[in-house]
Order: C-alpha cells, then sequence, then structure tokens
C-alpha cells in the first residue's frame, strides 16, 4: 500500500502553524485540507482529550456560523495525534488567506460560557469536554499567531530530503 500524503511529511520538522495537507480535484472545484497545529509534534505535550474535545466543538460552530465563511466549510475535526486539527474548505485559498478566519475562531473560544452541542442529544460523549483547558490552549494558539504571523515557516510544511532505498523506494521516517 502507498503511504498517505499526511504520513509523508517529516514530523520531527512541523511547527505550530496554519499549512496545506492537500488538495483534491472534485468535479469542477477544488477542495482543500489544512493542517492546523497547536503542537509541535513529538516534542510538546499533546493537547488534553477532553479539551481538544471541547476545541472542536466550539470552532466548528464558530467556522459554520461565520457569515462570510459558512459555506465554504466542509469540514472540522481532531488530529488523532491531538496535536492539531484537520480544516476542509471549499477552494484552494493558501494558509495566509486563512489565517484572520482561524485567528478569530480561535479567539471566540474565549468568550464561549459553554460548548455548544455538550449534551447526550447531541454528542458522543458529552460529558467528556473541558471548556477552561479549552479556553488556555485557545488563548495559547493565537498569541502564538500573532507572535509569529511575519514568518512565512508558520505557513509552509517544511520540506526534508528523503531516503531512497535501492529499488526505488522512498523512505518516510514519521
Amino acid at each position: 500500500m502507498e503511504l498517505i500524503q499526511s504520513f509523508s511529511v517529516d514530523h520531527t520538522l512541523i511547527i505550530p502553524g496554519i499549512f496545506i495537507s492537500r488538495e483534491d480535484k472534485l468535479g469542477d472545484g477544488t477542495v482543500t485540507t489544512y493542517d492546523i497545529r497547536l503542537k509541535r509534534p513529538n516534542k510538546e505535550p499533546v493537547i488534553d482529550v477532553a479539551a481538544m474535545h471541547s476545541l472542536e466543538h466550539l470552532i466548528a460552530t464558530t467556522l459554520r456560523n461565520d457569515p462570510v465563511w459558512k459555506n465554504e466549510i466542509i469540514y472540522w475535526g481532531p488530529m488523532g495525534c491531538l496535536t492539531g486539527f484537520y480544516l476542509i474548505l471549499k477552494g484552494n485559498r493558501s494558509p495566509r488567506e486563512i489565517y484572520d478566519l482561524i485567528l478569530r475562531a480561535f479567539r471566540s473560544v474565549n468568550d464561549a460560557k459553554e460548548v455548544p452541542g455538550a449534551a447526550p442529544e447531541n454528542c458522543g460523549h458529552y460529558l467528556m469536554h473541558d471548556l477552561e483547558m479549552a479556553k488556555w490552549y485557545a488563548a495559547e494558539f493565537v498569541a502564538y499567531l500573532e507572535k509569529n504571523a511575519g514568518k512565512p515557516e508558520i505557513f509552509t510544511y517544511p520540506k526534508a530530503d528523503r531516503l531512497i532505498t535501492d529499488d526505488g523506494r522512498v523512505f518516510y521516517d514519521s
């Protein structure tokens, strides 16, 4: 089996930021998957599961209610490694073009009084939420984005040389 695209990025070089993970042609249009990375993989502690769950609910709600972007949002969800989120949008905007959207969404977490959809009728594990920790992680990411907004490395996946075996296969270390 071929290694999927998101596993072909050298995770030892990824820093927090907003990256294009992949672009797919669908019909007449393009769908872009963004890697919204809050933590350095394998170097920082991951996001607490309950806080990650709350961030998923809070930011998904904010994005899907954004007056400009709501019709462009296809998906917002956590990475299994708990270091960030995937955002899937219609079209093919650069990470810099969605910077303000992401910043606004994470800032909105601070104003939340409750986690939307955190009820047994709406959520598969409604007791597993932590609003206060979600606010902490969101504030940390907002501060990071603001401090580093002028740095191109928070918008571009790092490139790494890959070992190619004698039979021509590319070796991935992640």
